[in-house]
């Protein structure tokens, strides 16, 4: 009996030893939260209530997260979503008290990871705060070597002094991929833009007309294929490869004409006025029969100016996503007096806007015609696009490199949306870019036209067919290598790397840290990563609720966040980051998780509560 009584008090006391301070996937989600014995007894006894909401394929973070309130005064309610769609219907009707967030600068500028999020009427936001929007202003008109303080003192403000966000991590943006199958050179991984397809080829290349490149995202449910209405990770990828821009972003964030709409771009004196000098070689695609076909319509300046003008405009659409990161526009227009661009300097230099265009051209500018059926560049006929903003602001570049400024057909839009906006019903009108559109069954009726390298045929809840745009860059190392990209829509991240793994898909766009030793352990694939401009943190709800009107409140979950426990859990392949601006610009800003200030902030609202 003794020593059945010793054995038994071993085992128990292996259970207490092995403890893990942070759970795993695998651990319950919305399990009943337990008390931590070295918490202070009355935080004990009085722990409160929060809801924190969440998707399914943010488990870990939602696991950790939780432990680390519930240890510091907390009992937390698990709010948690199958999906983006469902989390966003959850977020829109305030059922949270704070919400697992994230966020990249795709961009590659720091002004794109703070207006849309917290400038007072953002596209995402809801804060309206005037000493916020007032930073955001400013050092929006800085160059790289000013706007460094001004950043510290947003992040300071919004994230320690108010605490509208609770800062969490910085992820290692990284891809798997098949490099039996793939040409290993052709795999690019850039640092802010998303996959572009048009590079990528198969080691052998007489499969690119039979094989389809095999890709895989984790939402099958997408936002839209309107390049102004959606903003997230169901079409970001989508829409960078279905619509050309005037400029890209180089893999390390530089502005570039390569692969673009334009031979080249110059900027002004004052820094106010950019000019674009289009190509021809670009026509539209659409679907005829479920396949690929050429438009016969030239993408020209008049493409670009509606284009431009319907992301600026808030009211251009009904529930525009990306409007605020275009309201530095002040008009687009096309020139059409070659002598006018000889009469402007360049900004830095004493050479002519006319000049900085014409560098590496074959045909000098001969010409400048507003018809883009005029243009002809073999000849020296070209189409030039004037942009002015509101304010000296060449951050605007940045901008005009992401997915919301992809040009859209002017013809086709305004025959699709002929519905009026204010009275724009969802269950009435169909508007251009409604994913219900392409999906296979009784709505299918694609009317898409794609200036990009690919455009999407059809989709299933299974998998979306896309073609190469048979009259995109014809000729040149831009046009499209592989006839079909077949993109599989698969939600779980170990599922993603199983499918990778077994050659059901070629390339795992975003494999999850915890997973890059078995990428390196199988010899048929490689793993490219580098750090990224995402960011993820708790949003606190500041619409309602008590987090809402309690900065004490926010402050003990601030306070409460322990990153050093986070990045260990993901074996120190992520980062510490201060705000959503951390990967652009260096604050100096850490948060330091401190049990004694979240006891002092919990009491003071339970006190004001009283």
């Amino acid at each position: 009996m003794k020593k059945n009584s010793f054995f038994i008090l071993l085992f128990a006391a292996l259970l207490v030893l092995s403890g893990c301070n942070v759970n795993t996937k695998s651990d319950a989600v919305g399990k009943e939260p337990t008390q931590d014995p070295g918490k202070d007894k009355s935080a004990a006894e009085t722990p409160v209530d929060i809801e924190l909401l969440g998707m399914s394929s943010g488990e870990d973070d939602i696991n950790i997260v939780r432990d680390q309130l519930n240890k510091n005064g907390f009992k937390v309610k698990l709010n948690i979503q199958p999906d983006y769609g469902s989390f966003k219907a959850q977020e829109e009707a305030g059922n949270y008290d704070i919400a697992l967030s994230s966020w990249t600068t795709v961009t590659g500028n720091p002004d794109y990871a703070v207006r849309s999020l917290f400038k007072t009427g953002g596209d995402y936001s809801i804060l309206a705060d005037s000493e916020i929007d007032k930073l955001i202003d400013q050092a929006a008109t800085q160059t790289p070597a000013q706007y460094a303080e001004t950043y510290k003192q947003l992040e300071q403000s919004l994230v320690f002094d108010k605490a509208y966000i609770a800062p969490l991590y910085i992820s290692i943006k990284s891809q798997a991929f098949n490099k039996d199958i793939l040409n290993e050179s052709s795999v690019r991984l850039s640092k802010s833009r998303s996959f572009a397809w048009e590079d990528v080829d198969f080691k052998d290349t007489s499969k690119r007309g039979t094989s389809p490149l095999l890709l895989t995202q984790a939402s099958s449910t997408l936002t839209s294929l309107d390049p102004i209405k959606g903003n997230d990770g169901s079409i970001n990828m989508i829409n960078t490869n279905m619509y050309v821009r005037l400029i890209n972003l180089t893999d390390d964030d530089q502005i570039t004409a390569e692969g673009s709409l334009s031979h080249g771009f110059s900027i002004a004196e004052g820094n106010s006025e950019y000019y674009f000098l289009l190509r021809d070689d670009i026509n539209f695609a659409k679907i005829s029969n479920k396949l690929a076909e050429d438009t016969g319509e030239r993408v020209g300046a008049d493409d670009v100016v509606f284009s431009l003008n319907r992301a600026k405009d808030k009211n251009s659409v009904p529930d525009h996503r990306t409007y605020s990161l275009h309201e530095h526009i002040q008009n687009v227009e096309i020139v059409t007096d070659v002598n006018a661009l000889d009469k402007v300097k360049q900004s830095g230099g004493n050479e002519t806007v006319k000049a900085a265009l014409e560098k590496g051209l074959d045909a000098r500018i001969a010409a400048l015609v507003a018809d883009k059926k005029e243009a002809n560049n073999k000849e020296g006929k070209y189409q030039v696009i004037k942009l002015t903003t509101t304010e000296p602001f060449p951050q605007v570049l940045n901008y005009l490199a992401h997915q919301s400024a992809g040009i859209v057909s002017k013809k086709q839009v305004e025959s699709i949306n002929t519905y009026d906006v204010a009275s724009f019903d969802v269950n009435k009108d169909i508007p251009y870019g409604d994913p219900n559109a392409v999906t296979e069954g009784s709505k299918f009726n694609n009317t898409l036209y794609a200036s990009g390298p690919y455009i999407l045929a059809y989709k299933n809840d299974y998998e979306a067919i896309f073609y190469k745009n048979p009259s995109y860059l014809k000729g040149t190392k831009h046009e499209p290598k592989i006839s079909q990209v077949t993109l599989r829509f698969i939600k779980d991240a170990d599922s993603a790397l199983a499918a990778l793994r077994s050659g059901e898909v070629y390339v795992n766009y975003g494999v999850p840290e915890t997973k890059f030793d078995i990428v390196k352990s199988d010899s048929k694939l490689s793993l490219q990563n580098i750090q990224s401009n995402a960011v993820s943190y708790l949003l606190f709800n500041t619409k309602n609720r008590a987090v809402a009107t309690s900065e004490d409140l926010r402050k003990a979950v601030l306070y409460s966040i322990n990153q050093d426990e986070i990045l260990k859990f993901y074996n120190n392949n992520k980062f510490k980051a201060a705000s959503t601006v951390s990967p652009m610009v260096k604050t100096g800003n850490e948060l330091t998780a401190d049990p004694a200030k979240v006891t002092q902030f919990l009491n003071n609202y339970r006190a004001a509560a009283k």
